[in-house]
């Protein structure tokens, strides 16, 4: 495979493209669909998807899984880490792993401690 040639299908190879422009144009559409959902959603908010699970409304649920999806395709086809070396893309994803767990460790960390503070502590908010 040359230098500037990529590869030209996505969903894994379900749809191929004939040229860049195309498959573009299609990841594109893809990601519009899936923000038009995620509109469509936040606008009409269907009541079943209001119950909880694991402490989190149905609906955002769908929202994270949606922005993952999102963010991936952006990520692997605009951004071209489908082409990369493997041990690119391993780098790449660890380390958004971990200071994704970095940052979600210290928010849980300070969140408990202003907590705490707040209504166990000897100060209280003034405003």
């Amino acid at each position: 495979m040359g230098q500037h040639e990529h590869k030209l299908e996505i969903f894994r190879g379900l749809i191929k493209f004939k040229s860049n422009v195309q498959k573009i144009w299609g990841v594109l559409i893809f990601l519009s669909i899936v923000t038009a959902i995620e509109v469509v959603l936040g606008i009409v908010k269907p009541e079943i998807l209001m119950n909880y699970f694991l402490n989190l409304k149905l609906i955002n649920w769908i929202f994270l899984i949606l922005t993952i999806v999102k963010a991936y395709y952006i990520t692997w086809d605009f951004m071209h880490m489908r082409d990369e070396s493997f041990a690119l893309q391993a780098s790449v994803v660890i380390t958004l792993i971990f200071l994704i767990a970095y940052l979600a460790f210290i928010l849980l960390v300070e969140g408990n401690y202003i907590y705490d503070v707040m209504y166990e502590g000897f100060v209280s908010w003034d405003f």
